[in-house]
C-alpha cells in the first residue's frame, strides 16, 4: 500500500476538528450555538482567504469551470441544509434518536462515493464500514433526563433527522466533485462564503441577531479559536478529498473524535464508558481497515 500525503492532510483535518469541538466546547457555555456557528464562520472565511493569498490562487477563480463552481456552492448549501435540518430535528424529536440517524453520514457517504464516484469498495472496506457503523451507534449512548421543554415526538423529526444526514454526506460528494480541477485553498474559500450566508440566515431565523453583544469576551476568544481550528481542518479536509478517495478521507476526518476523547479527558476531566469504549474501538478498526 503506498501511502500518499493525502492522508497526512487527512489526519490534519481530523485533529484541528478534535481542537474544533473543545474550543467550541468552552465558547457556547453562555453563548447561543446559532450565533457561535456564524461568529465561528466568520474566522473561517478569513483564514481561508488569508490561505488563498498566501498560495496564490486567488487570480484562479476566473479560471474555474462553471461546472466546478455549482459543485462548490451546492457543497456550501448541502452543509447549510444540514444543520438546517439537524436543529430542526433536535426541536421536533428525542436527541437519542436523532443524533444517531445524523451520525450515520459517515457510512453514507461511503455508499454514495461508491454509487456515484465509482469508488470501489473491497471486501476489507465492506468490512471497515460495518465497523464504522457499530461503532458509530455505541459510541452514542442515551442521556437520561434530557428531553426539552415543549420538546415533541413526531413522524417529521424523522425526516429532518434523514435530511441532516443525507446532506452531510452529500457535502463530501459534491465537494469532492468541486474541487476536481480548481486549488484546494481557493476552493475551501469559495464554499466557506456560501456557508457563511447559511450560518447568518440561521441566526436571523431564530431571532438571536440581537444577542451578539452579549458575547462574553473569553467565549469570543475560544469562539474565534474554533473558527482557526475549523478553518485549518476544512483545507486540510478538501485537500485531502482532492487528492485521495473521499471513501477514505472521511472516515479519517472522523477519527476527530479520538482528539475530542483525549482532551475532553484531560481538561473536562470526562471518561467513556465501557459501551463508549468498545464503540470507539471498533471505529478505530473500521478506519484503518478502510485504509486498505
Amino acid at each position: 500500500m503506498v501511502i500518499g500525503m493525502w492522508i497526512v492532510f487527512a489526519f490534519g483535518s481530523a485533529i484541528f476538528a478534535g481542537g474544533t469541538s473543545i474550543l467550541a466546547k468552552c465558547g457556547i457555555r453562555r453563548t447561543d450555538s446559532n450565533v457561535a456557528t456564524a461568529v465561528r464562520t466568520i474566522v473561517v472565511l478569513v483564514f481561508a482567504w488569508i490561505m488563498v493569498l498566501v498560495a496564490g490562487s486567488g487570480s484562479q477563480i476566473g479560471q474555474i469551470e462553471g461546472k466546478a463552481f455549482l459543485f462548490l456552492i451546492l457543497s456550501g448549501l448541502a452543509t447549510g441544509a444540514s444543520w438546517l435540518c439537524y436543529f430542526r430535528a433536535l426541536q421536533l424529536g428525542d436527541i437519542n434518536k436523532v443524533v444517531p440517524i445524523d451520525k450515520s453520514s459517515t457510512v453514507l457517504t461511503i455508499l454514495l462515493a461508491f454509487l456515484f464516484l465509482r469508488e470501489k469498495i473491497s471486501l476489507i472496506g465492506t468490512a471497515g464500514v460495518a465497523l464504522i457503523a457499530v461503532g458509530t451507534f455505541l459510541m452514542i449512548e442515551k442521556k437520561e433526563g434530557k428531553t426539552e421543554p415543549g420538546q415533541r415526538e413526531g413522524k417529521s423529526w424523522l425526516l429532518y433527522a434523514a435530511g441532516s444526514a443525507l446532506f452531510a454526506s452529500l457535502t463530501s460528494i459534491l465537494g469532492k466533485i468541486g474541487i476536481s480541477g480548481v486549488e484546494s485553498n481557493l476552493g475551501t474559500a469559495i464554499r466557506t462564503v456560501v456557508v457563511l450566508a447559511m450560518a447568518w440566515v440561521m441566526v436571523f431565523a431564530t431571532g438571536k441577531q440581537n444577542t451578539i453583544k452579549d458575547i462574553p469576551p473569553r467565549e469570543l476568544m475560544f469562539i474565534c479559536l474554533s473558527g482557526l481550528a475549523t478553518g485549518g481542518s476544512w483545507l486540510c479536509y478538501y485537500k485531502a478529498l482532492q487528492d485521495g478517495p473521499a471513501s477514505v478521507v472521511v472516515p479519517i476526518d472522523k477519527l476527530s473524535i479520538l482528539v475530542t476523547v483525549a482532551f475532553s479527558h484531560f481538561i473536562f476531566g470526562e471518561r467513556l464508558s465501557r459501551r463508549s469504549g468498545i464503540g470507539l474501538g471498533l471505529l478505530v478498526a473500521g478506519t484503518i481497515l478502510m485504509l486498505f
